[in-house]
């Protein structure tokens, strides 16, 4: 006969959901200013963690898989405004990409459509491996100038972190996991998501934008504060 035990939820991580688009550089910026933030709570000690789960959103589900120009260009067609402003900036964010480490290479960037992108860490997460995906595709789009519309690039990069390339290419040739980014980008609407980056933690608050490390510690101590208070029913 079960019978009512307790354990204090303190004992799991937090869960993170977040939403993001391989195109998007504030979605790179928050990620790594996230695991700052995410290690300085850590850091407290008495078992604090988290458990990150990434979530597809598209920002410009129109761009084409092979667009004819630079970053410059595209950016000024799609917020309607002038080339130099738009260089203005990714100049701008180039520079807040270099004060976490990162250094946004906008001359080679290949801007493409990010579907089957989002397709390939549905893949990966299916493989136990969405986290290194997505910090491979980050990296690859943002510093490295790969392609990663392509089916062919998107294997090889795969490939890199140990998933099955020929794998991966019949899944996004055959688009098996296109359902499950629509899924992510419903669930998005029905949150009232408009842009990324979003990080959902622990089912019940949200956060916006690339926000600083100690924000995003604060945020996680209010709430693993708030679980030491709360104990958890299980049945045991």
């Amino acid at each position: 006969m079960p019978v009512a035990a307790y354990m204090s939820s303190t004992t799991q991580p937090i869960k993170i959901d977040i939403w993001s688009d391989i195109a998007c550089p504030w979605c790179y910026i928050g990620k790594r200013k996230f695991e700052a933030g995410s290690g300085l709570f850590a850091g407290a000690g008495e078992g604090r963690g988290v458990e990150i789960e990434y979530h597809s959103f598209e920002l410009s589900p129109d761009t084409p898989v092979d667009f004819e120009g630079n970053e410059a260009e595209f950016l000024a067609r799609h917020k309607g405004i002038p080339e130099a402003q738009a260089q203005e900036m990714l100049d701008r964010v180039t520079g807040i990409a270099a004060s976490v480490g990162l250094q946004y290479d906008y001359d080679n960037l290949k801007h493409t459509n990010t579907v089957l992108a989002h397709e390939a860490i549905h893949f990966a997460k299916a493989q136990g491996k969405q986290l290194e995906m997505t910090e491979r595709l980050l990296s690859a789009y943002f510093l490295e100038g790969r392609h990663v519309g392509q089916v062919a690039e998107l294997a090889a990069l795969g490939a890199e972190i140990g998933l099955d390339p020929y794998a991966l290419t019949a899944a996004l040739e055959s688009h098996e996991y296109l359902g499950a980014v629509r899924e992510d980008q419903q669930t998005a609407a029905e949150y009232g998501i408009n842009g990324v980056p979003f990080f959902v933690i622990d089912g019940k608050y949200g956060v916006s934008g690339a926000q600083e490390a100690q924000t995003f510690a604060q945020v996680l101590e209010q709430v693993w504060e708030e679980r030491a208070g709360q104990p958890e029913e299980v049945s045991a």
